[in-house]
C-alpha cells in the first residue's frame, strides 16, 4: 500500500478500556501510523464544512469515546483501525484530493473506509477514489433529499450528484436513494432520476416493507447516509428535519449495509456534534455497519452455482425468461439480466442484480420486474 500517513492527523486517547471494549480492539493513530493489513475497516474523520457553505469548525471528536466504550464480539476476525482526521486543506479541493486518494488506496487493498463528516458533498471525493481506480460505481444514499443540484451550480452539500454525473468519463452506474421525502425533491429532480433509471425507496415505502430497500443496499459499492435525515427527535439536531428514520431503523440499514458483499466503502456525513445524544448514536451507527461486516456470508452469486437455487420464470407477453438465483446460505435472492444484443457478439453475457422475492412473486404473475427493465436499459 502506498504511504496515506501523510494526510492525517493522529487522535490522542488517554482512556483505559477493558479488554472487550472497542478502545481496546481498535488499531489507532496515536503518531505511529499503523501498518493496515488487507481485509478489515478503517476510520477516519473529515471535519470539512465548506461545501455546505459553511466556515469550518472543529467539532468534537467525543463520538470516539462514544464508540470505544462500545464492546465486541467473539466472532469479530477482521482488524478495525482508526487512521485519525483528514483536516480541511487550503481550499475544498485540497480536501477532495486527500480523501479520494485515502479512499483509492484503502479500496484497492480490501479494507472498508468508513468516513465521517463533514458535509455531504465529500461523496463526491469518496467517487473520485474509485475514479481513480477506473472502476464503474453504484452509490446508494440515505437521504431525505435528491441532492442532483444543476450542472452550473459549484459542487455543494445538497447537490453533488450533478457534478458527478458530468465527470468524463463518468463510472457512475447506478444511483439509489432510500428515505426521500416528497416535499425535499423538485419535479425536474424526479424527472432526471426516471430518466437515468435511477432507484427511489420513499420513507413510506420503507416504513412498510425494508425489504424494497434491502436489495439497494446490497447492489451498492459506496454508501453515504446523511445523518439529518434521522427524525430530529431521535438526535435533539436542531440541523435535522421533524420526519425521518428512527433510531433502530438507521442502525438495521447499517447493518444490512454492512453485510453486503459488495459495499466498499461507507459515509456518514452532516454529523452535527451538539450533543451526547447525537454522538452515542452516531457510534452506534458505525458499531452496526462492522458488526454486517464482520458476518459476511460470501454469497454474491459467481463462480459455482451449488450454494444457490435456481428459478427460471417465463413471461408470456413479453416472452422473455428471467433467471432468478436464491442463495443456500443466506436466502438472499438476485435476478440476471442479460446485456442487450449487440452485432460481432458471439456469447450472451449477463449482469447479476440483487432482489427480493417480491420481484420472484411478481414474474410468476406475468409481471416485468422493474428493477429489471431499468437495469437492462442501464446495460443498453
Amino acid at each position: 500500500m502506498n504511504d496515506i500517513s501523510i494526510y492525517f492527523q493522529p487522535i490522542t486517547d488517554t482512556d483505559s478500556w477493558t479488554e472487550q471494549q472497542l478502545g481496546s480492539v481498535v488499531i489507532k493513530n496515536q503518531g505511529n501510523f499503523p501498518e493496515i493489513e488487507k481485509n478489515g475497516c478503517a476510520i477516519f474523520y473529515v471535519p470539512e464544512f465548506r461545501g455546505s457553505g459553511r466556515e469550518n469548525q472543529r467539532q468534537s471528536g467525543h463520538f470516539r469515546e462514544s464508540f470505544y466504550r462500545l464492546h465486541g464480539e467473539q466472532e469479530w476476525k477482521f482488524p478495525m483501525y482508526d487512521l485519525g482526521d483528514i483536516l480541511p486543506g487550503n481550499t475544498l479541493e485540497d480536501t477532495y484530493f486527500a480523501v479520494a486518494k485515502v479512499v483509492s488506496e484503502l479500496v484497492k487493498n480490501k479494507v472498508v473506509p468508513i468516513v465521517i463528516g463533514g458535509s455531504q458533498d465529500l461523496t463526491v471525493a469518496m467517487y473520485n477514489g474509485y475514479e481513480k481506480l477506473e472502476q464503474l460505481v453504484n452509490i446508494c444514499s440515505i437521504d431525505h433529499s435528491l441532492d442532483l443540484g444543476t450542472p452550473d451550480e459549484e459542487i455543494h452539500a445538497h447537490g453533488y450528484l450533478s457534478q458527478i454525473l458530468l465527470k468524463r468519463p463518468c463510472y457512475l452506474f447506478n444511483h439509489a436513494n432510500i428515505g426521500l421525502q416528497i416535499p425535499y425533491a423538485s419535479a425536474k429532480e424526479f424527472d432526471l432520476f426516471e430518466k437515468l433509471y435511477f432507484d427511489i425507496c420513499r420513507l413510506g415505502e420503507f416504513n412498510q416493507d425494508f425489504t424494497k430497500a434491502e436489495p439497494h443496499l446490497r447492489n451498492a459499492d459506496l454508501i453515504n447516509l446523511d445523518f439529518q435525515s434521522i427524525k430530529a427527535s431521535e438526535t435533539a439536531n436542531q440541523q435535522a428535519i421533524p420526519n425521518g428514520f428512527y433510531a433502530e431503523q438507521i442502525c438495521q440499514i447499517a447493518r444490512y449495509a454492512g453485510i453486503s458483499d459488495k459495499v466498499t466503502s461507507f459515509g456518514i456525513f452532516n454529523c452535527e456534534f451538539e450533543n451526547p445524544l447525537s454522538e452515542k448514536l452516531l457510534a452506534e451507527i458505525m458499531w452496526y455497519f462492522i458488526q454486517g461486516y464482520m458476518n459476511r456470508k460470501g454469497d454474491f452469486p459467481i463462480g459455482s452455482k451449488a450454494e444457490y437455487t435456481k428459478f427460471t420464470v417465463f413471461l408470456e407477453e413479453s416472452g422473455r425468461e428471467i433467471i432468478f438465483y436464491k442463495s443456500n446460505k443466506s436466502a438472499r435472492w438476485w435476478m440476471e439480466v442479460p446485456y442487450p444484443p449487440q452485432s460481432g457478439t458471439k456469447y450472451e453475457r449477463h449482469h447479476m442484480v440483487p432482489c427480493n422475492k417480491l420481484d420472484y412473486d411478481n414474474a410468476m404473475k406475468n409481471e416485468m420486474p422493474d428493477l429489471w427493465w431499468k437495469t437492462y436499459q442501464k446495460l443498453g
